[in-house]
C-alpha cells in the first residue's frame, strides 16, 4: 500500500506565504514525476506545478516566480513553497505522484488535499 498525506495549509493574508509537504510511504521502489494541483468549485483541477525525478520542473503561468516546488527523495516528499499569495490561489491542494511499488506495479496516487485560503 501507498499514501500520500499532505501538510501545510491553512488561511493566509494577501502577499503571505505558506509551505505545503507531501510525504509518500508504504512499499515504495522508487517515485517518478511529483507535482501539486489545485482545484476550485465547480472547477476542473488544474496543475500548480510539476517535478521530475531528474530535477526538471515547470508551473503554471499564474504561479511562476512566486511558488516554487522542490523534492526531497531521501524522505520521499515533494515540497510547494507559495509566495506572494493571492486570493485568486485560494484552493484545495492535492500532491500527486507517480511510484513504482516494491511489487513493480506502476500508479499514480493522490493526497487527501489541504484548503489553502488568501484572505484579509
Amino acid at each position: 500500500q501507498v499514501q500520500l498525506v499532505e501538510s501545510g495549509g491553512g488561511l493566509v493574508q494577501p502577499g503571505g506565504s505558506l509551505r505545503l509537504s507531501c510525504a509518500a510511504s508504504g512499499t515504495i521502489r522508487s517515485i517518478y514525476n511529483m507535482g501539486w494541483y489545485r482545484q476550485t468549485p465547480g472547477k476542473q483541477r488544474e496543475l500548480v506545478a510539476h517535478a521530475t525525478s531528474g530535477g526538471t520542473t515547470n508551473y503554471a503561468d499564474s504561479v511562476k516566480g512566486r511558488f516554487t516546488i522542490s523534492r526531497d527523495d531521501a524522505k520521499n516528499t515533494v515540497y510547494l513553497q507559495m509566495n506572494s499569495l493571492k486570493p485568486e490561489d485560494t484552493a484545495v491542494y492535492y500532491c500527486n505522484a507517480d511510484i513504482l511499488s516494491v511489487r513493480n506495479s506502476r500508479n499514480t496516487y493522490w493526497g487527501q488535499g489541504t484548503q489553502v485560503t488568501v484572505s484579509s
